[in-house]
């Protein structure tokens, strides 16, 4: 068995007012409340969507 390297993914801020595409993209990492929190799959596919919306989420 592979262990993948995963990441934690905290929204601290809300996506309203925020582009469109911001707030798809937050639903697309799976969080839906103010401080709800994801264990993801460390890819690059993962990552650019953290830095899309970087202004909105904590890695921890």
């Amino acid at each position: 068995m592979t262990t993948q390297q995963t990441v934690k993914v905290q929204l601290i801020r809300s996506p309203i007012g925020c582009q469109e595409s911001h707030r798809a993209t937050v639903r697309g990492l799976g969080l839906r409340k103010i401080r709800s929190v994801r264990e993801l799959v460390d890819t690059p596919e993962v990552r650019g969507m953290i830095n899309k919306i970087s202004y909105l989420v904590k890695v921890l």
